[in-house]
């Protein structure tokens, strides 16, 4: 597609860092001014959104420089170079996730609360960066026959040339964007703090998995016919589908 958007001399401005941009300032704006609507401290919940959004940054490129060290063995320097590409969602979520626990708790916020209050802030960021991936050319899909096939011709994308392939990438933006919209429509009727995020957990690796399936660049150490990012959806969902069962059960319980 358009790694590269803008390129001034010695000055270049990819599209994917320009999407990232974008995801992280749409998530933290959601959760301020859903914090003060909630009750709770805007500027708190602004500070919680930008600790998790580094640590995601961090984690998740942590996670893809493990999953794809031969590449880096050669080349140490790209490790740094973020902006072209190569971040594992799930290693971004893993530390977003303890940097989020670390933060409530010093600053005694409610954890389940702060968590729904984030969880739709996930999904429009994440949204909006799984478009970066399709203007990198990374995350691409395996090859297709079918109408749905995109074919990137770019030198400078990731994506194999010249070939039609799934949009995963769109797949996964999608996927997204829809659990957006149902998290905002589930939020007046929750039941307990932590539904929303829990929901999201499930939704999000449910989609994930399938969307796996379709991915051409599929990465990491693989079990059988499951990838890394499938093994962990399925843990993901299974401790989502657990905990939300607990915690409805636990509502449901008549007060004695």
């Amino acid at each position: 597609m358009y790694p590269v958007l803008i390129k001034l001399g010695p000055i270049t401005l990819y599209t994917y860092g320009l999407m990232m941009a974008l995801a992280m300032l749409a998530a933290a704006y959601y959760v301020q001014r859903r914090a003060g609507i909630e009750g709770e401290d805007p500027e708190k919940a602004l500070d919680l959104a930008f600790y998790c959004l580094i640590a995601a940054l961090v984690g998740s490129r942590a996670l893809y420089i493990i999953v794809e060290y031969k590449q880096f063995i050669s080349n140490p320097i790209a490790i740094f170079k973020i902006w072209e590409g190569g971040l594992v969602f799930y290693g971004g979520f893993i530390a977003s996730a303890l940097t989020g626990f670390w933060f409530v708790n010093k600053h005694k916020l409610k954890p389940w609360k702060m968590a729904d209050i984030a969880a739709p802030a996930l999904a429009l960021g994440h949204g909006i960066g799984r478009l970066g991936c399709l203007f990198a050319g990374c995350c691409y899909g395996k090859p297709t026959d079918s109408w749905l096939g995109i074919t990137f011709t770019n030198p400078l994308g990731l994506a194999p040339k010249g070939i039609a392939l799934y949009p995963t990438q769109i797949f996964s933006s999608l996927n997204e964007l829809t659990i957006f919209v149902i998290l905002i429509l589930v939020r007046p009727y929750k039941k307990f703090d932590g539904q929303l995020f829990l929901m999201w957990m499930g939704l999000y690796a449910t989609g994930r998995f399938i969307i796996e399936g379709y991915r051409g660049d599929r990465r990491g150490l693989s079990v059988g016919e499951l990838s890394t990012s499938q093994g962990i959806a399925i843990a993901v969902a299974v401790t989502a589908a657990v905990v939300l069962t607990i915690l409805l059960s636990k509502k449901k319980k008549p007060v004695k």
